[in-house]
């Protein structure tokens, strides 16, 4: 079986899970920008300043959170699915993506159904772009990419693909290697998938936003409490 025939199967049979796990192939029309946009030029700047807008934050950093938590879940739900599954994993990095982001928010496809390597690597680049357009932590950054693995897990688990046990396994070793050493931890749970990240996705500081289930911070009144 050809590479093209193994992401192709991979994607085929996961993208029932949840919407998430749907990775669409090719470009669908020119209105989407390759993913070589992201990493220079005004495309990130100009997606950016619209989250902001759209979140009515000030906080470029919020919006740059935002933006990598979306992208990361997008894409690193297929790969996940692929580790769990002993399938393909497809190829992410930025030079095999087609991106495009409207008021519906953030829409990812690859551009060709190839075989990838290890996520850092295809997510570094990104980083790199969204830290030179705003400043943000690389820690939290990395915290959401982790958060997405964890969250992909989770759902994995919960639609019976495999056991929580397996899951957590596979996600302690894809969390134990740098760049994602020290983003969080699998919290002992029967039956269920539960991670608590060490870095906080600043969710928090939109209008009516709140904390995330994985989230270190306290949460309602103990964190407004701690934070007078």
């Amino acid at each position: 079986m050809s590479q093209f025939a193994r992401v192709l199967t991979t994607l085929r049979e996961i993208r029932g899970i949840s919407p998430f796990f749907a990775l669409d192939v090719g470009r669908p029309d020119p209105s989407w920008l390759s993913g070589d946009a992201l990493l220079d030029g005004d495309a990130l700047p100009a997606t950016l300043d619209a989250i902001a807008r759209r979140y009515r934050t000030g906080e470029p950093r919020v919006a740059a959170s935002l933006f990598f938590l979306g992208y990361t879940a997008r894409l690193l739900c297929p790969v996940v699915a692929a580790h769990v599954t002993g399938r393909a994993a497809p190829d992410i990095r930025p030079a095999n993506l087609w991106w495009h982001h409207s008021a519906d928010g953030l829409r990812v496809r690859i551009a060709d159904p190839v075989e990838g390597g290890g996520i850092a690597d295809a997510l570094e680049p990104v980083v790199d772009a969204i830290r030179r357009v705003t400043p943000v932590a690389r820690g939290l950054l990395w915290g959401n990419a982790a958060s997405s693995i964890a969250g992909a897990l989770r759902t994995l688990s919960r639609s019976g693909a495999a056991d929580a046990e397996q899951c957590v396994a596979i996600g302690r070793r894809m969390l134990a290697q740098p760049p994602f050493t020290g983003s969080g931890d699998f919290i002992p749970f029967p039956g269920e998938v539960a991670f608590r990240r060490r870095s906080c996705c600043l969710y928090y500081r939109l209008d009516g936003g709140g904390t995330c289930g994985d989230c270190p911070l306290p949460s309602g009144g103990d964190r407004a409490r701690l934070q007078r």
